[in-house]
Parts: structure tokens; C-alpha cells; sequence
């Protein structure tokens, strides 16, 4: 089905943004002339100029942020429409061309003394500024001078291209042909369909759209493996132009994350593979198979008890779901569902997956590509819980405040997730159905725990090797892949050949140091569902406070808001404990 063919109220509504391509140009021409900041150059070193130079700041960055989501939204929509590809790269270049002409700002303030900067935290005209400040004066040995910080500020759009070029393999150029179905129609194997196989009962279906699946980046495997190979060049590069000791390091100061978060996570999931190790045995026993192979891991256990709803009913079990959170989050629920925030249906040409996106000022966007599953449900309380954090930071805080870090940007999509789950399995006393969801749930924390675990070890490793100067190839990326997929699996599972190239299908691993935070989010997501459902309203009203916190301070510290010190092992072996708790009570209902 084509786009045009799909109903208005399952299409997002970008023209919120702009109410034409014709008014974009418009604005695109009125902002083109405006991005230099350059008067304020040599001035920022009394608090008035500053609060003048962060007030036009502002009105430019929301103006091109703008200019960029419109064109990034209509693109996603149909990457082959060469129009917005031409749009989205304007955007981006007037972004660089603003990053260039601000890049004298840090090395300016970072060139005052200590007692100046520390003296602008106290003035109230920079109260919105304030951890901006104690962050440049803690990252201070890091900030360049003014003319290096211009030529690295001028490589934006290069730093960009490897993402770009893998987006555009992946979503324009691949194609995984035709195949099969269990009724014996040809039908076209795309992204969406492939996860509606591989979670499918038919195990010959599974088999084939697995190696078909695959093929198709084995035949590009050389060309990826050069493009992930630049990336991680690029954060190499970086981090030594800056004087980090590694590209982690890098990554996780500049969220003013703690490395001990990253070494409590891969620590503890390590001590805790034998319970991951135990349920993938248990699926080998329930199922019955000889050899267990990667393509059956969706494959479900129990028949007859998958969750299959149309859109709107959905919906309508998510805002039940998530009624623990008060009546005001299930009105901004039924608002999103019915205002145009949502784009529902997978068309030819659309960017895969699913992903929330906004911008101050404006309510948020979900771009989904549903599919009648329980996964694809799952997803809708997802993502509309990224939509919702967005949403009361943005009314809660100001705009230099409202972007909260990426790191804590799976917290609150999680949490969603759990709340849903958990109120599934209380309406339910039907052992097929208990076993179903207990199952759910334990895979959710296998992909969003241990598998993205084992993407973050793979990151840390593929970015060592750099540093070191390996180059990085085909063979030794697929070769360390292998190798992490046994450690994480164990031996119930055969590790196919083709599972080796799962890292060249992976769009995360080009925002280097990302994927760990789907971890740490659902490691925090359990035990913030947790007490929302033993304490109730007090922690419901904390929840919301550390929604409405935006970047106000540290996420670490803005999670402990919630009741979780990441700091420490405790959440990490709750959500362990979780899962083998869980594991525990499957095993009662399946193994008799």
C-alpha cells in the first residue's frame, strides 16, 4: 500500500510544523541569512552579554530545529522522494554552518577564569543556564581554542555522512526480494515483515526469511563493515582532537554519565548469564527441537495466546494499561492518538522501525510501522512513552532546560512498557495466557537487557580495537560478533553462520554508545514500575517530577528523583532478579 492510499487519521500531521513545503522554503530563506552569531564574538564576559548572546541563541536554534524536523519527518515518510533527502540536507547544512559560526562560544567562556564562571551561576539572568555552566566548567580541559573548535565544528556534516550512508543502504537500496508465505503467496520481505516471520509458529518460513534476510547484508558486508569502520574512525578521531582517553570516556561524560554505570551493567549481566542461559535451554525443551537455531528465538512457546488487535483497540489497551500513571497521562495519551501525532502504517519508502521525535513549542511525533502483534502493541506504549517525557519536559521546563539526555530518553518508554505488562497479566488467570505473557516479558528483557548488553560489549570492543589501530573489517567484526552471541546465548542454541553479520544490520551502532541505554532504561524502568504498583500516588508524583526534570541536572542524578541510584549494582540485580523470578514461574507452567 502507498502512502496516498493510507487514511488521513493514521498519518502524522507535519503540516503542525509547517503547512507546506512552500512555507518551509519560505522560512528556510528567512533563517538562511540569520545563523551568524558573530557580533557577539569577544563579549560574552559579563553575564549581561551572555544572557543577550543565550536569548539569540535560541531563537535560532528553534528556527532551524524546525526547518530540520519537517524535512527529516517528510523524509522518513518516503526516503526515495529525493525532494526531502535535498530539504533534510539543507537543514542539516545551515545546523553546521550555525555550529560553525557559534564555536567560539565555549573556548570563549572556557578562557575566563574559574571565579567569572562561577560567579555567572549565581546571576539570575543565567538561572536557565546554570548546569550548562557547572558542565563547561567540569569539561573545561576538554574545549579547544576558538579557531580548532571552528574546523571541528565544520566537519559536522561529514561526521553525519556514515549514519546517512548506512540509513540509505539499509532503507532505500536493500531489498530482500520476495518469499513464500504459509499460503503460498508471494509476498515482499521488508523489515516489518521479516520480525512478523521470525515471530511466527511456521519454523521452514522462519528458516528461510532468516537466510534470505541475511543474505542481503552478507552481500553488502564489506561496504558496511567500511562505513561502521568510518564511524568509529570519526569517534576515534574525536576523542583524541579533544583528550579523552577513549571514545567510552567521550561518550559518557559528555551525557555526565559515570563509567562505573557502563561496568555495573556489563558486570552484572555477565554474573547472571546462567539464568539467561537456563531460559534458552527452556525454550529448546518446550519446543521440542533437536538443535535450537538463532531464527527460532522469537519463536513463540505457547499457541494460541499472542496478542493480534487492530490499531484502535491497541490503543485503547495501552491507556487502560498505563491508568497507574492518572488520568492526566491517559488524556495526553487519547490527545496523541487523535491529534496527529502518530504516522501508523509501513508504506514502500518508509524509514523502518519506530521512533519519537519533537521540538519545544510543539507537541511530539510517533513514527510506527504497526503490525497486528504483541510486539507492535508493546511498541505503541513505547514510544508514546518517549512522546509523553518529551511532552511534560517541555511544559515544565525552559527551553534550554526541556532536552533531556539521551541516556535517560528509554527510561520513561520502558516503564510504559512494564506498566502494560504487568496489568495484562493481573486481568489474565488463564494458564496459556500467563504463560504467554510471563514468556513476554522475559524476552523483552532479553532483547532490551542482555541483547543490547551484548551490542554495548560489541561497541566497547569494536571501538578498543580502533584506538589501538586494528582496522576493522568483515571478518574481524563478524569474527567478535560470533564470539560475544556464544558467550550470551550458551550452548542450547545453534550460532547459524549467517548470526555473525547481525552487527552490519544494526542503525544503532552509528550514534556510537547508545544501545546500552535501552539496558540501563529498562533496568530503571522495573523498579520504577515497581514502586509505582506497591507505593502508588507518592511515586507516581516522583515519576512525573523526574518527567518534568528535562536536562536540569545530571541524569543519573535526576533518576535518583525516581528512586534508582545507578551508581551502585542494587537496580541492576533487582532487574536480574526479575527475570530469573519470572523464569521461575514459566518453567511451574510449562515443564509439568
Amino acid at each position: 500500500m502507498e502512502r496516498s492510499e493510507v487514511e488521513a487519521k493514521y498519518k502524522w500531521k507535519a503540516e503542525d510544523i509547517f503547512p507546506s513545503d512552500e512555507a518551509w522554503e519560505e522560512h528556510y530563506r528567512a533563517a538562511e541569512g540569520g545563523v551568524s552569531l558573530r557580533k557577539w564574538e569577544g563579549k560574552l564576559n559579563d553575564a549581561a552579554a551572555l544572557a543577550g548572546f543565550f536569548r539569540e541563541q535560541e531563537r535560532v536554534s528553534q528556527s532551524l530545529e524546525r526547518l530540520y524536523l519537517y524535512a527529516h519527518m517528510r523524509h522518513d515518510e518516503d526516503s526515495r522522494i529525493a525532494k526531502y533527502t535535498a530539504m533534510q540536507s539543507r537543514a542539516m547544512s545551515l545546523f553546521v554552518r550555525f555550529s560553525s559560526e557559534t564555536a567560539f562560544v565555549e573556548p570563549e567562556l572556557t578562557a575566563l577564569d574559574e571565579s567569572v564562571l562561577c560567579s555567572f551561576l549565581q546571576d539570575e539572568r543565567l538561572r536557565d543556564y546554570d548546569y550548562y555552566l557547572r558542565q563547561l566548567i567540569r569539561n573545561k580541559k576538554h574545549v579547544l581554542s576558538a579557531e580548532e573548535e571552528k574546523i571541528l565544528a565544520l566537519g559536522g556534516e561529514v561526521y553525519s555522512q556514515f549514519q546517512n550512508i548506512f540509513s540509505m543502504i539499509d532503507n532505500a537500496d536493500l531489498h530482500f526480494g520476495e518469499i513464500e508465505d504459509e499460503s503460498g503467496n508471494r509476498v515482499a520481505l521488508t523489515h516489518g515483515m521479516y520480525s512478523v516471520f521470525l515471530h511466527g509458529r511456521n519454523r521452514e518460513l522462519r528458516r528461510r526469511a532468516f537466510e534470505q534476510y541475511y543474505q542481503s547484508y552478507i552481500g553488502l558486508t564489506n561496504t558496511i563493515a567500511a562505513t561502521y569502520f568510518g564511524n568509529v574512525k570519526k569517534d576515534v578521531f574525536l576523542m583524541r582532537a579533544r583528550g579523552y582517553h577513549s571514545c567510552l570516556q567521550r561518550a559518557l561524560e559528555g551525557e555526565d554519565v559515570p563509567v562505573c554505570v557502563y561496568e555495573n551493567l556489563i558486570a552484572s549481566v555477565h554474573e547472571n548469564l546462567p539464568d539467561m542461559h537456563r531460559y534458552i535451554a527452556l525454550r529448546k525443551r518446550v519446543l521440542g527441537y533437536d538443535e535450537q537455531h538463532m531464527y527460532d528465538i522469537y519463536a513463540p512457546l505457547v499457541e494460541d495466546a499472542e496478542l493480534k488487535l487492530s490499531y484502535e483497540d491497541a490503543c485503547d489497551l495501552v491507556v487502560e494499561g498505563l491508568a497507574p500513571l492518572g488520568e492526566d497521562y491517559g488524556s495526553l495519551l487519547r490527545r496523541g492518538f487523535a491529534e496527529g501525532w502518530v504516522d501508523v502504517c509501513e508504506t514502500p519508502g518508509k524509514r523502518s522501525g519506530a521512533y519519537s521525535t519533537g521540538i519545544f513549542g510543539l507537541h511530539p511525533y510517533v513514527l510506527l510501522n504497526y503490525q497486528q502483534t504483541t510486539s507492535d502493541i508493546f511498541t505503541i506504549a513505547h514510544e508514546m512513552g518517549h512522546a509523553l517525557h518529551t511532552y511534560y519536559s517541555n511544559a515544565n521546563q525552559p527551553y534550554a532546560k526541556a532536552d533531556y539526555r539521551i541516556f535517560v530518553a528509554e527510561v520513561a518508554s520502558t516503564v510504559n512498557e512494564v506498566l502494560l505488562l504487568r496489568h495484562i497479566l493481573s486481568k489474565t488467570k488463564d494458564e496459556k495466557m500467563r504463560a504467554y505473557l510471563l514468556n513476554y516479558f522475559l524476552d523483552m528483557v532479553r532483547a532490551t537487557l542482555h541483547r543490547q548488553t551484548m551490542f554495548a560489549e560489541f561497541e566497547a570492543i569494536a571501538h578498543g580495537m580502533v584506538e589501538k589501530g586494528t582496522p576493522l573489517t568483515s571478518e574481524n567484526l563478524s569474527e567478535e560478533y560470533l564470539r560475544l552471541n556464544r558467550l550470551y546465548y550458551g550452548d542450547a542454541i545453534v550460532h547459524d553462520e549467517q548470526i555473525a553479520y547481525e552487527w552490519s544490520r544494526i542503525p544503532h551502532f552509528y550514534t556510537s554508545f547508545y544501545v546500552y541505554k535501552y539496558s540501563t532504561g529498562i533496568v530503571s524502568a522495573i523498579s520504577i514500575a515497581d514502586r509505582i504498583l506497591t507505593e502508588g500516588g507518592a511515586a507516581v508524583a516522583d515519576y512525573k517530577k523526574f518527567l518534568s526534570s528535562g536536562g536540569s541536572d545530571g541524569p543519573v542524578e535526576l533518576l535518583k528523583i525516581a528512586g534508582v541510584d545507578l551508581t551502585t549494582r542494587a537496580p541492576f540485580e533487582a532487574a536480574m532478579h526479575a527475570f530469573a523470578e519470572t523464569l521461575d514461574q514459566l518453567e511451574k507452567l510449562l515443564i509439568k
